[in-house]
């Protein structure tokens, strides 16, 4: 496998609290994510250690921001975009944290109970939660969000062994194999399809593909 996971996100036009449309604020702990446009316009808000931006997302525009970067989409009408994302796609398989109020990012389990999202409402009222703590005191927010997802850092690590380590050392073995004329590994090609698997992500309706 490619270490990357990839999904087609059409970003929620539900308004916030502020007027604004868009989808959940959040942060990953260790993975990097970049916006491929497809249709639309908007925008991303971003916070981190270094301070606050806003950058305009239209169509061809490719957006990417590393671990750290709590990021807010902004839908400014009919936001499409594919999302790339680092390490197998482990920012939806719990690498996000919410910027949820610190009350709630201090009880583990009332962060799990908002954090869940299986109906459109529930996703509304998760984005809302979020929205309330976005402009909240950054390192104080950073330091709860690792404290909060400490426990899961072991399946992290293993999902990384798993995906984007195992790709690159395989990478890594091919190379020694090409250099000594060997070139085993072209006839193991194959293609492979896979079908898209709709839910409710943290900015919008997703498209979510198996890695």
């Amino acid at each position: 496998m490619f270490g990357v996971g990839v999904s087609d996100l059409r970003v929620y036009d539900w308004a916030t609290a502020d007027g604004r449309c868009g989808g959940s604020p959040h942060m990953h702990l260790l993975c990097s994510e970049a916006y491929v446009v497809l249709e639309g316009s908007g925008s991303v808000m971003t916070r981190t250690f270094n301070g606050d931006a806003e950058t305009p997302l239209e169509p061809g525009h490719v957006v990417w921001f590393s671990p750290g970067t709590v990021h807010r989409l902004i839908n400014g009408g009919d936001l499409r975009i594919v999302v790339l994302m680092q390490n197998s796609g482990l920012p939806e398989a719990g690498d996000a944290v919410f910027t949820f109020p610190p009350a709630v990012l201090a009880d583990p389990a009332a962060y799990a109970e908002a954090a869940a999202a299986a109906t459109p409402e529930q996703a509304r009222a998760r984005r809302d939660l979020a929205i309330e703590g976005f402009h909240q005191d950054f390192a104080s927010f950073a330091e709860q969000a690792v404290r909060l997802k400490a426990d899961r850092l072991d399946d992290f690590e293993r999902r990384w062994r798993d995906g984007a380590l195992a790709a690159a050392e395989a990478t890594g073995v091919q190379l020694t194999a090409l250099r000594k004329g060997d070139l085993a590994h072209l006839h193991d090609a194959a293609v492979t399809l896979r079908t898209p698997e709709p839910r409710l992500g943290m900015c919008g309706h997703l498209q979510t593909y198996p890695t």
